[in-house]
C-alpha cells in the first residue's frame, strides 16, 4: 500500500479575486486529506470514504460528471486532470480519510482532488512538478462545475510550515511570508454548509458578475498588498483592520456572507481579536480570526458556541 496526502488551507485575505488573476494570501493547515491506495492492473478506479461510501468507475477518456454534489465528481475530476496531460492509465483501489470539515471554506474539495491526482500519478509511475500540476488542477476542478481560480491548489501544493503563501498568477508563483511567532489565527466553523459542488454552485459562479464585484476586486487587491506589508512589519493591528475591511466588502459589496458568519466576526472582535473575516467562498463555512497568541484562549472561549481550532501553518503536499 502507498499513501499520499494534501492539506486544507485557510485564506487569510484575498477573497474572490484569484480567478481574476490577482494575488491572494492563504496558508496551508495541518489538517489534511489522506489517500491510501494500491495500483490495479486495469483501469478501474475504486475508492471508499467512511462518511460518503464507496464509488467506482472505469478510467477512460471523455469522463462526464455524475449527480451534482456527489463526492465521486472529485475523484473523476482528478482522473480527468491527469488523463488530459498523460492519458488514462491504471486505476487504483483507495481509501480516503480526512480530518478537514467538508464545505467549511477550508478547501477540503481541492485537497481531495490534489491528493487523488497525486495517487493516480504515483500508481502509474508518472511524476509532475508544481508548474505541471498547476496547469491541470484548476481545470480539473472546473469539471465539478465551480469556476474558481488556482489559489487553493497552489496553497495545498506549495505552502511551507510557519509561513503564509503569497500566491500570484500569470505565471503562478508562491512567495513564502513568515508569520510572526506571537500571532495566532483561529478558525471558527459556523456549521452552515455551502457545498460549492451542490446547492451553492450557481451563487458562487455568479459572484464575479455581481454589481459590487469591481469595487470589491480593487479594494481586496490593495488589501492583500497591505496585509503582506503588515505581516512583514509584525503589525497585527493593521493586519486585523484589513481583515475587517475585507469581511465588510464581502458582506456588503458581494453579498456572500451569512448572519452566522457576521456573528462570529462580532464576537471575536468584542473579545479582543485584532480582526476576523469569512474565509473561502462564503454563503456559510468558516471565519478566520487574528489575535495575540497569549490572548487566544480568551478569544476561543468567547467563540465557545462554535467549533474552533488554532490554524497552524503547515506544509503543502509538495513541500519537503
Amino acid at each position: 500500500m502507498q499513501q499520499v496526502w494534501a492539506p486544507g488551507r485557510v485564506n487569510l485575505i484575498g477573497e474572490h479575486i484569484d480567478y481574476l488573476g490577482f494575488p491572494v494570501l492563504p496558508m496551508a493547515l495541518r489538517q489534511r486529506v489522506v489517500v491510501t491506495f494500491e495500483a490495479r492492473r486495469d483501469g478501474l478506479i475504486r475508492a471508499i470514504s467512511e462518511p460518503y461510501g464507496a464509488r467506482e468507475f472505469e478510467w477512460r477518456d471523455g469522463l462526464q460528471p455524475v449527480a451534482a454534489g456527489d463526492w465521486e465528481n472529485y475523484l473523476r475530476a482528478a482522473a480527468v486532470a491527469v488523463s488530459g496531460k498523460w492519458g488514462a492509465g491504471r486505476g487504483i483501489d483507495a481509501t480516503v480519510t480526512s480530518d478537514l470539515p467538508a464545505a467549511a471554506g477550508l478547501s477540503s474539495s481541492s485537497a481531495l482532488i490534489v491528493a487523488f491526482t497525486l495517487a493516480l500519478l504515483r500508481a502509474n509511475g508518472w511524476s509532475a512538478g508544481f508548474d505541471e500540476l498547476m496547469e491541470i488542477l484548476p481545470e480539473g476542478e472546473h469539471f465539478v462545475g465551480t469556476r474558481g481560480g488556482g489559489m487553493d491548489h497552489a496553497a495545498v501544493l506549495a505552502s511551507r510550515a510557519g509561513f503564509a503563501s503569497l500566491v500570484s498568477f500569470g505565471p503562478v508563483a508562491v512567495r513564502h511570508v513568515p508569520i510572526p511567532g506571537d500571532w495566532a489565527f483561529l478558525v471558527a466553523d459556523s456549521d452552515v454548509r455551502a457545498e460549492k459542488s451542490g446547492a451553492a454552485r450557481e451563487r458562487y459562479n455568479a459572484v464575479r458578475s455581481s454589481p459590487g464585484a469591481a469595487a470589491h476586486t480593487a479594494g481586496e487587491t490593495a488589501r492583500v498588498r497591505d496585509a503582506v506589508a503588515a505581516m512583514e512589519a509584525c503589525d497585527a493591528a493593521a493586519f486585523g483592520r484589513l481583515m475587517l475591511e475585507s469581511h465588510a466588502s464581502l458582506r456588503d459589496g458581494l453579498g456572500v456572507s451569512h448572519p452566522e458568519l457576521d456573528r462570529i466576526v462580532e464576537c471575536a472582535t468584542a473579545a479582543g481579536a485584532f480582526g476576523a473575516r469569512l474565509t473561502g467562498a462564503g454563503f456559510g463555512g468558516s471565519v478566520v480570526t487574528l489575535c495575540r497568541r497569549k490572548h487566544a484562549g480568551a478569544v476561543r472561549r468567547a467563540l465557545g458556541r462554535w467549533s474552533v481550532f488554532e490554524a497552524e501553518p503547515g506544509n503543502g503536499a509538495l513541500t519537503i
